[in-house]
């Protein structure tokens, strides 16, 4: 029995990227866009509306209702040959390799979740849409666990939702449609069944996945991310995986499981900004044929928090914040998006039975934001790194051009530090296109206004007396 691989990015000189259904390609990163108008629904998926006879059966309808929250991924990643010194002026060749994957429309803004590793490693990104426009993108956060990702376009008009169904009743045989960047043959369509539910698949002792949907419709490199749905329109699965060398045996991420990481996702884009809502996501069908009613329940509320000091409590049902309906956990944080430390946010709210108007307010005292972190505590946070300066001897062997670094004295386990290969003896001397001589060097690039554009992060290490780089992406 062959092992599960799965394929897509490869590394220069011969070595896998793990990046298993999808890949990436592209050219750069944008900066933030303008609010827009957000639509006031997803469109009722249930209301099919399917002319009479054989051609024109659900899957056409789907596929018509949500190519338009559909998106294509390229990505490129630029490696240069060992031995490079990318601090010096010599020339270099370096060696582009590209990819590409799927996306989901998060936020009409151009807020577009994917899978971690189409975005893991790369270089630069590029968005194309359905109407065949096309635009720079850049990663805002990610989630390497879940194997999902939040990336950011600025779109010239409000982009399309599409609805989100419930992976909690779908059952073995169940008819599903998967739409993605398929071998970079953008939004092609397939469609299979469900072909078991709860599958743990296992690639090595760092990549696992547990309780995916097993499913017959073909996915092939370049799927990751992208929908799968059932025939009323709606997403049951994020597309992630696929067994090399098998008959159509794909995998995808539950959408009950990633609507809850995508929306902590879509969190962390307030920078410590906290409502202090625990709420639940809650689905329901009135018919197996129905489509899914989703709700959002208060489950418990931080003391000293906006929401408390707005009155909410367990059980209340949120059904609106400020202009964006609240179906998901998702539009409970979108509602947020781009919102200043000093926001009065309007609620509302079901409680027992009736709408109840109520209001966030995030400049009411307690809920401040807190002072900016020492430079070796910012280190610590973001990157899980203990740094001390170290002068130009300690890396002259690496490069007799360099002035100094900062010597890595401890890496705490899972950090972005950690993750991206940095180890304890290191001397981090470049992050981005800066020198790090000393701590404040590296605030400067962690606290920087573009900071978002550099993801990912950049880094040149000086070990064993050669200059090495590599990319930090899972940063905080």
């Amino acid at each position: 029995m062959r092992s599960v691989s799965f394929c897509d990015m490869l590394r220069a000189g011969g070595r896998r990227l793990l990046a298993l259904a999808a890949l990436a390609t592209a050219f750069g990163f944008a900066t933030l866009s303008p609010a827009l108008q957000t639509p006031e629904s997803r469109g009722n998926p249930g209301e099919r509306g399917l002319t009479t006879g054989k051609r024109r059966d659900q899957v056409v309808d789907v596929y018509d209702r949500v190519k338009g929250a559909v998106v294509n991924i390229h990505s490129e990643r630029t490696v240069t040959a060992p031995g490079d010194d990318p601090f010096s002026r010599l020339p270099v060749q370096p060696q582009r390799v590209n990819g590409m994957g799927t996306g989901i429309v998060l936020d009409p803004r151009g807020y577009i979740l994917t899978n971690y590793h189409v975005v893991d490693d790369v270089y630069s990104l590029r968005v194309r849409l359905h109407d065949g426009s096309g635009y720079t993108a850049r990663v805002l956060a990610t989630d390497k666990e879940a194997d999902l990702a939040l990336i950011k376009i600025d779109p010239l008009r409000p982009l399309t939702l599409i609805p989100f169904g419930t992976s909690s009743d779908l059952m073995v045989g169940e008819a599903v449609i998967a739409i993605g960047n398929a071998y970079g043959y953008e939004h092609s369509l397939t469609d299979g069944r469900v072909s078991f539910k709860g599958r743990d698949v296992t690639l090595n002792k760092e990549v696992s996945y547990r309780g995916l949907i097993q499913t017959s419709a073909p996915i092939n490199p370049g799927n990751s991310g992208g929908p799968l749905l059932n025939v009323l329109g709606e997403v049951v699965g994020i597309n992630v995986a696929l067994r090399a060398g098998a008959q159509n045996i794909a995998f995808a991420l539950p959408i009950d499981f990633v609507i809850t990481r995508a929306a902590d996702l879509l969190g962390r884009k307030r920078g410590g900004l906290r409502h202090g809502i625990l709420v639940r996501d809650v689905t329901s069908r009135e018919t197996i044929e129905s489509p899914t009613v989703r709700s959002v329940v208060v489950e418990g509320v931080e003391p000293n928090s906006p929401a408390a000091a707005a009155g909410l409590k367990p059980g209340d049902v949120i059904e609106q914040i400020d202009q964006v309906p609240v179906v998901t956990s998702i539009d409970l944080e979108r509602g947020l998006i781009d919102k200043p430390h000093t926001a009065r946010v309007p609620l509302r709210v079901i409680r027992d039975k009736l709408p109840t108007e109520l209001e966030l307010n995030f400049a009411a005292a307690g809920v401040r934001p807190a002072t900016a972190p020492a430079p070796a505590d910012l280190a610590w946070r973001r990157l899980g790194l203990r740094l001390v300066p170290v002068g130009a001897d300690a890396v002259a062997r690496a490069n007799p051009q360099l002035h100094g670094g900062l010597l890595v004295t401890e890496v705490v386990a899972g950090g972005a530090g950690a993750s991206a290969g940095i180890q304890k003896g290191d001397i981090l001397v470049g992050l981005h296109t800066w020198e790090t001589l000393n701590l404040d060097n590296v605030a400067f690039v962690l606290n920087h206004k573009d900071f978002a554009s550099f993801l990912p992060l950049k880094f040149y290490i000086a070990r064993d007396g050669k200059l090495r780089d590599g990319w930090l992406t899972a940063i905080p």
